[in-house]
């Protein structure tokens, strides 16, 4: 029996490429996925990243809008459970994905969403986590302790430079877009941190991204079961590393 990976995700706005290259990734090397939704609604990425933001730039690579179509057309994708229902228990795995767009704020904000991640994260599973989606681990609770499931562990996440970058770009045109709350994810996360050394930010990077083949403008943090990425460019990393942790439990 394959072992399964739970994604959950927003009615919309999410990552194209945070989502349908972990989920490529994973099937092909024999996993299965499974999506939830609030309600299970068939969610839809932000098509601003589909059409390239602003003229033709900043949105998703080929590859990636390739595999989202194939996404679209996935069973598992047109049919995900509702979080309400969810036996966390029963997975393999949870890899959170991110997203710049307001309706984001339905994933990212969910406290019933965020007590079975902390659930989750206490079994010692692999559990991936990307851009904005280190945010729902950085607000979930351990309720031994009332910290966040992430302090005392070491991670990255979207850097603060990349998302003031990416507003600054797109502002006159998006609006707020790329500011999903007030705050700078990077500033939320390391405040959920034991300590601010226990962030990484990784090298600068202004657009390059890694592909299949190519891992060198990457950057991620591993930390026993947990492996962390920035941006849309580590999705092909942070799946391959998330994928090497499930290998490592028993089938």
């Amino acid at each position: 029996m394959a072992q399964s990976v739970l994604i959950p995700l927003p009615d919309q706005d999410f990552d194209v490429t945070e989502v349908a290259v972990p989920w490529k990734l994973l099937r092909e090397a024999g996993f299965d996925v499974v999506f939830a939704t609030e309600e299970g609604a068939t969610a839809a990425a932000d098509p601003t990243l589909l059409a390239g933001v602003v003229f033709g730039q900043l949105g998703a690579e080929p590859e990636p809008k390739r595999f989202y179509r194939e996404l679209e057309q996935a069973a598992e994708f047109r049919a995900p459970l509702r979080w309400r229902d969810l036996e966390v228990g029963r997975f393999d795995g949870f890899f959170l994905a991110g997203g710049h767009g307001p309706g984001m704020r339905q994933y990212l904000g969910s406290e019933p969403l965020q007590r079975q991640l902390a659930g989750f994260f206490a079994l010692g599973k692999p559990v991936g986590a990307v851009c904005h989606g280190v945010l729902p681990l950085a607000r979930a609770q351990d309720p031994a302790t009332g910290r966040s499931v992430l302090h005392g562990r070491r991670t990255t996440c979207l850097p603060k430079y990349m998302e003031r970058l990416g507003y600054y770009l797109t502002a006159w045109k998006l609006g707020r877009h790329y500011r999903t709350y007030d705050a700078y994810v990077e500033d939320e996360v390391v405040s959920a941190l034991a300590s601010a050394a226990d962030f990484e930010r990784g090298p600068l990077n202004l657009g390059t991204r890694g592909t299949r083949d190519n891992h060198a403008p990457t950057f991620g943090v591993e930390d026993g079961h947990y492996v962390s990425a920035r941006w849309p460019g580590d999705s092909y990393w942070v799946a391959e590393r998330f994928a090497e942790r499930l290998r490592g439990l028993p089938a």
